[in-house]
């Protein structure tokens, strides 16, 4: 199977069954064998394919009379050959086309390859006279075509952020995300792992708003990384290590992470915690939380239990038992859009129930906190409704709690929320975080 009849395939199976895009490309790469350029070019019609859908769609749309009658494999090797040549510069024109039509003859009907033909050769001769919506004439679908993005999503962010900003944001989750490590320093330090990656020339600095971390500035599979074998760092975006370091765990407490898998935040709190006083890990999904106990031993971690529980239903005989709680909450995923493509191809209605799930779970993780403690609320999306509009209803209903004020860098956090742009915190996902202290009375 050719490359480009790997991406048409996965690209089929993700519209017909809607897996999840990075199960369908982790399959797609083993069962094909793809590796090097095959693999490179692999990722990038798929992944690329999925994420520009909205906009590939309208240029079909304004390059076909058929529309909405054209056949779903043929809508497929339309964007996946459109892509190639608005997106990737690295075949010719002339080479897509031809792979288009051979894709037709084994995934369509007979007669959709004249079509194809005509549709692909006509955005050769027009593409710079297809003109997309006007800015300020209709802003709205102005957005959803260039930057590909739903028009509801484009419309809430609109009415939250402005223009200008959410234009901002757009841009900045084009941009390619680096691979960041969290230094397991029950192992090694930041400055040996530094050092490690420069001997074997994979670029690599210093996080730049947390300690030990780092940033590799190229893609490199895994398992090449130094260390990787011993347990000496784990994958893990600043942004998530900017919301343990604003728990701020100290060696000896008693620790609840509220919503644990995969782990990540629960291995970083060990770590700050030097591997000394207890880390209670829950997740509502049992088969998940092989993942915690898994990592754990490979990063030497001796102090975390993970448990099936429900956040959101009380466990009597935790109340006010935890020195520090984590509600890294379920979340609609909008602030890691760059990451995760398929995440903008979600319908408005998944996200109404969600304010209302981490609300509870925040409200019933409360009660583990004990008097003097500190609440942690965090979510990987930029949504308002899911993030500051839940802390304000939780501290109306709640005068035990008040914000208490933190810093990130060189910024300031006065009212003990910060919500982590992309295009303000360049390299981070985008991100909420509000740190709570529970009052002695």
């Amino acid at each position: 199977m050719t490359v480009r009849e790997a991406a048409f395939v996965s690209l089929q199976k993700y519209e017909n069954n809607k897996k999840f895009a990075n199960i369908e490309a982790d399959t797609a790469i083993r069962r094909n064998g793809l590796e090097g350029a095959d693999r490179a070019l692999y990722t990038a019609i798929f992944y690329g394919t999925v994420e520009r859908k909205i906009t590939l769609d309208y240029l079909i749309d304004r390059l076909s009379d058929r529309r909405g009658e054209i056949d779903a494999n043929v809508r497929i090797i339309l964007r996946m050959s459109l892509y190639q040549m608005k997106y990737l510069d690295r075949v010719p024109d002339y080479a897509v086309i031809d792979e288009a039509c051979e894709l037709c003859r084994r995934f369509a009907a007979k007669n959709a390859v004249a079509f194809v033909n005509a549709v692909l050769r006509a955005y050769r001769r027009e593409e710079g006279t297809i003109h997309f919506p006007d800015g300020k004439r209709d802003p709205v679908g102005y957005l959803s075509v260039t930057y590909s993005y739903p028009a509801w999503l484009c419309r809430k962010w609109l009415e939250c952020f402005g223009m200008s900003k959410t234009e901002r944001i757009f841009r900045a989750f084009e941009e390619n995300p680096p691979i960041t490590l969290r230094v397991n320093t029950l192992k090694t330090t930041q400055e040996k792992l530094l050092e490690a990656l420069h001997a074997q020339t994979i670029g690599s600095a210093e996080t730049a708003y947390v300690k030990n971390g780092v940033r590799l500035s190229c893609h490199c599979p895994l398992e090449k990384i130094p260390g990787f074998a011993e347990g000496e760092w784990f994958v893990q975006d600043e942004a998530s290590q900017i919301a343990v370091s604003v728990l701020d765990p100290h060696p000896g407490e008693t620790v609840i992470d509220a919503c644990a898998c995969p782990g990540g935040k629960s291995f970083s709190t060990a770590m700050w915690m030097q591997n000394q006083g207890h880390i209670l890990a829950f997740d509502l999904h049992r088969n998940k939380l092989k993942l915690v106990t898994e990592g754990a031993e490979r990063l030497g971690i001796s102090i975390l239990s993970a448990e099936e529980q429900n956040s959101a239903s009380p466990r009597a005989e935790l109340a006010a038992s935890a020195d520090r709680v984590l509600c890294d909450v379920p979340c609609s995923g909008l602030g890691v859009l760059s990451k995760k493509p398929d995440i903008r191809h979600k319908q408005e209605e998944e996200l109404e129930r969600l304010p209302d799930i981490q609300y509870a779970i925040l409200e019933n993780c409360a009660d583990y906190v004990r008097p003097g403690g500190v609440l942690v609320y965090s979510t990987c999306t930029l949504n308002p409704a899911e993030n500051e509009d839940n802390i304000r209803r939780f501290l109306a209903s709640h005068r035990e709690f008040r914000p208490f004020p933190f810093t990130v860098g060189t910024r300031a956090v006065s009212d003990g929320m910060l919500t982590i742009f992309p295009d303000e915190f360049p390299g981070c996902d985008g991100f909420f975080v509000s740190k709570l202290i529970r009052t002695e009375t």
